[in-house]
């Protein structure tokens, strides 16, 4: 067990794991054991989750798994949600300290030039009626040679290493990013998407673009034309009428 500074004035309690099928599944499984704020972080992940179901390809050693336990409230706020638009915030925050420049592909995409550097995934644990739990899974590509990322199958990848040509230490980067992340956590909680909605946007590369969207097994096609207080996207059809998603990919 390692411990670091949690900026809400406790410790927070990290669980390092040499490997794991999946960091979430490690979090849902043993939920009810993990008091508010634990963080799962795995050496190995040999089954990672992407959105969608996608598999998130493991690229080697020195590459960040990790998953955090929030428990809010017994009750689902509708702010809940969009905890993965936050953390693709914060993320992008602390990506812009290492000289890069960060792009948000809704809903919850970082790309750098691009190429797609992490993925976030978020899972909802009931117990009965109650909500037992947040489990909010994050990978980065922090270390990896440009041949692991042609494993990537369906996305056009990159690591932080190969966009900076320098080595990235994960534990700092990793106390980087859970200092940054509760740094506004419990004042999100309260706000929602409408404290992160101005970085949001300016961190966006899809906004008054003519887009392709995959919702579920149906494709729509439109105009990008905002995203509104909920963090949902708004787009213009061919047909002159607005349409309001609340998931789904852009191709």
């Amino acid at each position: 067990l390692l411990y670091v500074y949690n900026p809400l004035g406790e410790n927070m309690e990290i669980i390092e794991l040499d490997e794991v099928d999946s960091t979430n599944n490690y979090a849902k499984k043993h939920i009810h054991e993990f008091a508010d704020s634990t963080i799962i972080i795995a050496n190995r992940q040999t089954s990672g989750r992407g959105r969608l179901n996608r598999k998130w390809i493991d690229l080697g050693d020195d590459n960040l798994f990790m998953s955090i336990i929030l428990k809010p409230s017994e009750t689902f706020n509708e702010n809940y949600p969009n905890i993965t638009q936050y953390l693709c915030v914060v993320l992008c925050k602390v990506l812009e300290t290492y000289g890069v420049k960060p792009e948000i592909k809704w809903p919850n995409d970082v790309l750098i030039n691009g190429k797609k550097i992490a993925g976030i995934l978020s899972e909802t644990s009931m117990q009965g009626q109650k909500l037992g739990g947040i489990i909010l899974g994050i990978g980065v590509n922090l270390n990896s040679k440009p041949c692991n990322l042609q494993n990537i199958p369906d996305k056009i990848a990159t690591s932080l290493n190969i966009e900076t040509g320098k080595y990235i230490n994960i534990k700092t980067f990793t106390n980087e990013l859970l200092q940054e992340f509760f740094s506004q956590y419990q004042k999100f909680i309260e706000k929602g998407f409408k404290l992160i909605k101005e970085d949001y946007i300016n961190k966006n590369c899809f906004l008054n673009k003519n887009i392709n969207i995959q919702v579920f097994n149906n494709t729509k096609t439109g105009f990008a034309k905002a995203i509104n207080d909920k963090g949902e996207l708004i787009i213009k059809t061919k047909d002159n009428k607005e349409s309001v998603l609340t998931i789904g990919d852009i191709l």
